[in-house]
C-alpha cells in the first residue's frame, strides 16, 4: 500500500528530509504522485528507500561506534530483527512474483498446445481438401475424356449416315439406269 513521505519517515524513525533526500535519486519510474500532487512511495520504492536508510544508519553507527564503545546488545538485536523482518519481506514479495510468473507461464503453454492442436487440425483439412479435389480433377477429366470419345463417336456416325444417304441419293439418279 502506498505511502506518504512523512508515514515513511516516522516508520523508519527519520527526518522527513532523508526520506525525501532519497526519493528524489529514485528512477523516475519508481516516483509517483497521488491525485493531488503529492509524492507518494510505492511498495518498490519503499524497499528501495529503506535499504538506502538502513545501510546510511549502519555506515553512521559504524562511524560512530569506531569512535564510541561498542553498542548494547539491545540495539544490535533490534536492528537484526528489522533487517531478518526485510529478508522475509522481501523473500515473500519474490515468492509470490514467481507463483504470479509460473501462472502466467503456464497458461502460455496451454495457448500453445491449442493454437499447436489448431494448426494441425488445419493442415490436416487442407491435405483432405488437396487430395478430394485431385480425385474431383481426376474424374473431371475421365469424364472428358467420354464425352469427347461420344462426340467422336456420334460425329463418325453422323458422317456414316449422310454417306449412305449421299449413295442411295447417287444410286437413284435416272442415269445411273443407262
Amino acid at each position: 500500500m502506498p505511502k506518504t513521505i512523512r508515514e515513511l519517515a516516522n516508520e523508519l524513525k527519520v527526518s522527513k528530509q532523508t526520506i525525501q533526500y532519497h526519493y528524489q535519486r529514485l528512477p523516475t519510474k519508481n516516483r509517483q504522485k497521488d491525485s493531488r500532487g503529492a509524492n507518494i512511495i510505492s511498495s518498490t520504492a519503499e524497499r528501495i528507500i529503506r535499504s538506502k536508510v538502513t545501510k546510511a544508519l549502519l555506515a553512521n553507527k559504524q562511524q560512530i561506534s569506531s569512535k564510541e564503545p561498542t553498542k548494547t546488545n539491545k540495539e544490535n538485536n533490534k536492528l537484526i530483527a528489522t533487517l531478518i523482518r526485510e529478508v522475509a519481506d522481501l523473500k515473500s514479495e519474490r515468492d509470490k512474483q514467481l507463483a504470479t510468473k509460473d501462472q502466467q507461464i503456464s497458461s502460455k503453454d496451454r495457448q500453445i498446445d491449442q493454437l499447436t492442436k489448431l494448426i494441425d487440425q488445419q493442415q490436416q483439412l487442407q491435405l483432405t481438401t488437396v487430395a478430394e479435389n485431385k480425385k474431383l480433377k481426376d474424374h473431371i477429366q475421365k469424364l472428358s475424356g467420354s464425352l469427347e470419345t461420344s462426340k467422336s463417336a456420334r460425329n463418325q456416325q453422323e458422317n456414316d449416315r449422310k454417306e449412305d444417304i449421299h449413295k442411295n441419293k447417287f444410286n437413284k439418279s435416272w442415269w445411273h439406269f443407262w
